[in-house]
């Protein structure tokens, strides 16, 4: 990949504020909680990895910022998004705004299984070239729009000869670098990659994380979801741990990763192939039958009588940990 982004970022100063979050899905028989009072905040030159197991509400949450969940969410809380375009709930915002003046614009996304999100007749320059004509620069034609598409896909390692391809000709490494251009057509200063290196062999998946870091230092704003631990030790500056659908540790990379505290991330860096690969315990609850208490009591080394109750992160700063014995 090339050095840098694709063009000057939209806003320097910038600022996603996200406070008590939570969703809520509705079915016939059963509640998913499937985000619980989620807060946090990820500014313009940062790189935040939202980390966890499978199925742990990660990819809900990044939904919920763009308002791409089903009709059955009941999505409450804030998340304010600051820039020189003014202050903007997130999760109170219409479908006109978030279509019109928030994806694509100031928040990009990155999505999970690139090809999927990708139209089969449609070649990439295609792609490119109608996503700038509703994105890019007001009264741009078509020669213009075409330019554009060549430079931003060079900016993330797409060669020429890739922009007449079709979806299915493209490998796993073209199909991510493809829907990455996608995301930065529009020059947005925040981007939320959801599970970007799925499926890419080591190589790419280096490549692939290099690009989001060189992205967040040029000023973007990354918010990388992932089970990987190593992507986030690779690009992170701060890590939130997530389990059942709640932030269990929150911190600096370095500290989070390499000071443990909540016994769930210690089982989560001790599952590595590189630190012996000893797989945690169990399984985790059910988001529609969740215990009243510590949802990792019943796999935690460290349970006690304590852990009936709930535990708030705490404290609010620093190295924060939601847990009644933190190590």
């Amino acid at each position: 990949m090339t050095s840098g982004p694709p063009g000057p970022v939209r806003a320097v100063n910038a600022r996603l504020a996200v406070s008590d979050l939570s969703v809520r899905f509705r079915l016939p028989d059963a509640t998913v909680h499937a985000v619980t009072d989620a807060s946090f905040e990820v500014g313009s030159g940062q790189c935040v990895a939202l980390v966890g197991e499978s199925g742990c509400g990660k990819s809900v949450m990044a939904g919920a910022l763009l308002g791409l969940l089903p009709g059955n969410a009941e999505v409450t809380g804030t998340a304010v998004l600051a820039d020189p375009a003014g202050d903007t709930d997130l999760l109170a915002a219409s479908e006109t705004v978030l279509a019109r003046q928030i994806r694509g614009r100031r928040v990009g996304l990155v999505p999970q299984s690139p090809a999927a999100h990708l139209t089969p007749v449609h070649t990439v320059r295609r792609h490119l070239v109608d996503v700038l004509g509703a994105v890019g620069p007001e009264r741009a034609g078509r020669a213009a729009r075409h330019a554009e598409a060549e430079r931003v896909a060079a900016a993330v390692g797409l060669p020429v000869t890739a922009l007449d391809h079709y979806p299915h000709e493209l490998s796993g490494g073209m199909a991510q670098r493809t829907v990455t251009a996608l995301a930065l057509a529009g020059r947005p200063w925040l981007i939320l990659a959801d599970e970007p290196t799925t499926g890419l062999d080591a190589p790419l998946v280096r490549r692939t994380l290099d690009e989001l870091r060189r992205l967040t230092d040029a000023g973007h704003a990354v918010l990388l979801v992932t089970h990987d631990l190593d992507a986030a030790a690779r690009i992170a500056d701060t890590v939130l741990v997530m389990y059942a659908g709640r932030i269990v540790e929150t911190g600096p990379v370095d500290r989070v990763l390499h000071e443990p505290r909540h016994p769930y991330t210690r089982g989560l860096l001790a599952a590595l192939p590189r630190n012996g690969f000893h797989p945690l315990p169990g399984l985790p609850p059910q988001l529609s039958a969740l215990p009243p208490g510590c949802a990792f009591a019943a796999r935690c080394p460290q349970v006690g009588d304590d852990c009936v109750r709930r535990p708030d992160l705490w404290p609010r700063d620093g190295h924060p940990v939601a847990c009644h014995r933190p190590c």
